[in-house]
């Protein structure tokens, strides 16, 4: 599996919310959740119409994302385009 420095890297903030925030703050609804590991922020992914894990990489520069569902541990790098 690659791996890059990012993911390397990356911490274990504690999550903003139990949700998508953006979602729970405009009443829309998530398919799947992500964790920004750079600050915990909790986005939703880009099958879920706000794309707000994405939004947020676009817009704050976090590089790494966790999946934020049970039983996944994968992370992705939003620079180096690389899941570890």
């Amino acid at each position: 599996m690659s791996t890059c420095e990012h993911i390397l890297e990356s911490q274990d903030p504690s999550p903003r919310a139990k949700g998508c925030e953006e979602c729970l703050a405009n009443g829309t609804r998530w398919v799947h959740l992500r964790k920004c590991l750079s600050c915990g922020h909790i986005g939703c992914c880009d099958s879920s119409p706000g794309k707000h894990a994405t939004a947020h990489f676009k817009e704050i520069g976090h590089p790494v994302v966790a999946s934020f569902e049970p039983g996944e541990s994968w992370r992705w790098c939003f620079v180096d385009e690389v899941i570890g």
